[in-house]
């Protein structure tokens, strides 16, 4: 009596980074249907821009001062980077607060007991994110058109602006990564996502001069990252408010911003799958 036995071959393991990235995209994919199947979600991050860029324009458009002038369309035309900057660094709440729901409900516990790259649900989360600031720009830009805003440089200028504008939500969505790996409940990480931008919102360049600031505060506005890439968007736009700042980043803001945003999605991404990996432990 003979006895057959079959030896079963298990496949070997697919290349790591092929892998990261499928799993990134499914988690992204299951995001981004999650959002079309709840569009005030959507709607209500329309809303706030929008009340800025009319309250902003036509509230305080006459009494500022840009390039000595007081001109309100000169300062619907020098706001609007300041707009869209602070949109897309207020995404970091909603990214927040949607992984802090994710780990309140278990989810994450469900995703990792699936054979997927670790840093993937992280990643596809803030991919999906992403594609819904890009929607929200896409809109604001509409409305900012509407109010008299313009661009006066080429196409590929226009479209590298809005290009720095989407790093720098993308890196803000990694600081919300954390902070949302890092709290308890996503009312906590909404509170905890917002209280810090309002600070680095607003000791900045994107609505004021900052060449009229106390010296010490200039000084803290011209080294702030969301102020680099402000200053790139007005360059990049053609739009008034040129800098007469020496500080590096106001005189290279293009090379400033890019650099910035990748040092901090190098720096919270590493940080927050370190945290991810510890909090799911």
């Amino acid at each position: 009596m003979s006895a057959v036995t079959d030896t079963v071959r298990v496949p070997p393991p697919g290349n790591p980074i092929t892998q990261s990235v499928r799993d990134s995209l499914v988690v992204a994919k299951r995001n981004l249907i999650r959002m079309s199947r709840i569009p005030e979600m959507v709607i209500f991050g329309l809303i706030q821009p929008i009340m800025f860029v009319v309250l902003f324009s036509y509230v305080f458009g006459g009494s500022m001062n840009i390039d000595g002038t007081t001109d309100s369309a000169v300062y619907r035309e020098f706001l609007m980077a300041g707009i869209f900057a602070q949109t897309v660094t207020f995404a970091t709440a909603g990214a927040g607060a949607g992984i802090a729901d994710d780990m309140h409900k278990g989810l994450i516990d469900r995703f990792r007991s699936l054979p997927m790259a670790r840093g993937a649900v992280l990643t596809g989360r803030t991919l999906a994110d992403l594609v819904q600031t890009a929607l929200t720009l896409f809109v604001l830009a509409m409305v900012a058109l509407l109010v008299g805003w313009r661009t006066h440089t080429s196409i590929g200028e226009v479209l590298g602006a809005f290009g720095l504008l989407l790093l720098l939500g993308y890196a803000f969505t990694w600081v919300g990564a954390l902070i949302g790996l890092s709290v308890r409940t996503p009312e906590a990480a909404t509170s905890g996502g917002l209280i810090w931008l309002f600070p680095v919102t607003f000791i900045s360049n994107a609505f004021v001069d900052s060449s009229r600031m106390t010296p010490w505060l200039r000084h803290v506005a011209d080294w702030n990252p969301f102020s680099a890439t402000v200053q790139a968007c007005r360059e990049l736009f053609g739009n008034p408010g040129v800098s007469t700042s020496t500080a590096w980043p106001m005189q290279h803001s293009v090379w400033a911003s890019l650099i910035y945003s990748v040092l901090i999605i190098l720096i919270f991404r590493t940080l927050s799958v370190r945290k991810y990996r510890s909090a799911t432990a």
